[in-house]
């Protein structure tokens, strides 16, 4: 049941960052249920198939330095373009883009929710809340 409620989540999250991504122009879909499914199949997409195309083209990632990692997030959101019909990516620059919005996005909100043991919480940052002094050793 707790692994249900971490999946939901991040469902959710990779959703609201594909509506964005598509609020911004560089994604289309035709209705919310197209939307709920995309994001399903992206993730999907991203926990099954990515690792092995990311160790796959390891030596291309460092060979641009990282990039490459983001070159791989577009093709596999071309690749969801074309498993989900009513879901269209334009180009690959318009991939490019919009998986790099994606990744942004999923990484803030992920950073805001976090699961331990099944229970998710929301982490609040207030303004008050300043720099803390650490007592212990340094190292100079």
């Amino acid at each position: 049941m707790m692994a249900m409620r971490v999946f939901l989540i991040r469902w959710i999250v990779t959703t609201v960052a594909v509506w964005i991504a598509a609020a911004m122009g560089f994604l289309h879909f035709s209705s919310d249920r197209c939307l709920l499914g995309a994001a399903l199949v992206l993730g999907i997409v991203n926990a099954i198939i990515r690792p092995v195309i990311m160790l796959l083209s390891l030596p291309f990632i460092i060979l641009t330095l990282g990039v490459g990692i983001l070159i791989v997030n577009a093709l596999l959101l071309m690749a969801v373009s074309g498993l989900v019909p009513c879901f269209h990516v334009d180009s690959f620059g318009h991939a490019f883009f919009g998986a790099i919005i994606i990744s942004f996005v999923s990484w803030l909100l992920s950073a805001f929710l976090r699961s331990e043991n099944g229970r998710v919480h929301v982490r609040v940052i207030r303004s008050g809340d300043g720099l803390k002094q650490v007592k212990g050793r340094v190292i100079e």
